[in-house]
């Protein structure tokens, strides 16, 4: 092997950004130094699908960009957490007026399938930097207008229909609801690791099949934390995995308004949560076929614990225990994730 090539392979395995198996790693840099100098043109470059992952190397920057996937079997890969963000401002209520459904809501909207994401910050800042209440024109409003406040939903991460998505070492930050919206009922697969996740109400709520390990979670407002929906499929569940959970003073942990499965193990809960349990939204159109789901393993509170989350793992279906639930055991052997980290 000549010299040069040497020198080059050492360079890029420093940088983290080597891929020969898997084709040339694109890159994203704002000073025009690169591949490209937007991410979504990156995106755009790809043909729809391959066999195995493209990445898509992103430099330090503040990239203000609202993104989209459609494509299959990208690795969005930052920089460094910190220092590559992706940021959009955008309020939910004001995208519906003129939009039939979600998709374009987010920062970051993916409707595509093995979407990795490393390393990366992503924010909806609308909460943060519109305080004050604004009315805008709205055509599905009967009035035609609404008023839009920061307590709105903002979200981050908005999947539709992708599944087999891992989000590694990244931060998902907005001030009120739904930041991190994983929502697909038809065998979604969502999987987080080493990550932080800010917002208001339900700010994080996957639909299907998900796994967070080693996250913090921060409660800005709002009237629970963490929400799940698995009312397609008995086996469905959100599994928190030494997890980390804080927030304004009086922050409650979580609810559900349909069928639900909650597993948190090993998870710490700060003295600001509030004394109540993952409760259930009653409604007349919110009916369990399943009953109640909820279950706790090795938690605790800094200061004291709460009776609600004392240990029922055994009250689980196949009574797991804790060494038994990791990725793979949520996702029925059908996906490893951790396959390559």
């Amino acid at each position: 092997m000549t010299q040069p090539r040497i020198i080059c392979i050492v360079y890029c395995l420093l940088l983290g950004i080597c891929s020969f198996a898997q084709g040339k790693t694109l890159i994203v840099a704002q000073n025009g130094k690169a591949d490209f100098t937007s991410i979504q043109a990156a995106i755009n470059s790809l043909p729809d699908s391959s066999a195995t992952p493209r990445i898509i190397y992103i430099r330090q920057g503040n990239y203000r960009e609202k993104i989209f996937i459609t494509k299959h079997n990208i690795i969005l890969r930052g920089e460094s957490r910190e220092n590559t963000k992706i940021i959009q401002s955008i309020a939910r209520d004001e995208w519906r007026c003129d939009h039939a459904d979600d998709w374009g809501v987010a920062t970051l909207n993916l409707n595509g399938n093995d979407i990795t994401l490393e390393n990366l910050t992503v924010a909806n800042d609308y909460g943060f930097t519109q305080k004050e209440p604004r009315t805008v024109a709205c055509k599905s409003d009967s009035t035609g207008k609404k008023v839009v406040t920061n307590g709105s939903h903002q979200m981050a991460l908005r999947g539709m229909n992708s599944t087999r998505l891992r989000a590694i070492n990244c931060r998902f930050i907005a001030y009120a609801g739904d930041t991190v919206s994983p929502w697909n009922l038809n065998g979604g697969m969502f999987y987080f690791r080493d990550c932080i996740m800010e917002g208001g109400v339900d700010f994080y709520c996957p639909r299907g099949w998900a796994y967070a390990e080693n996250c913090s979670f921060y409660a800005n407002t709002g009237t629970a934390a963490i929400w799940h929906d698995g009312s397609t499929n008995p086996d469905y569940k959100t599994v928190l995995k030494n997890c980390t959970f804080d927030g304004y003073t009086g922050f409650r942990l979580g609810r559900f308004h349909k069928d639900a499965q909650f597993f948190l193990v090993g998870c710490r809960f700060s003295k600001n949560m509030a004394d109540e349990d993952i409760y259930w939204v009653a409604a007349s159109n919110n009916k369990l076929q399943w009953g109640r789901r909820v279950y706790y393993q090795n938690c605790h509170r800094q200061g004291e614990d709460y009776a609600w989350f004392k240990d029922n793992l055994a009250t689980a279906s196949g009574s797991p225990s804790a060494k038994q639930i990791n990725a793979q055991w949520v996702f029925l052997n059908k996906w490893n994730p951790e396959k390559n980290l």
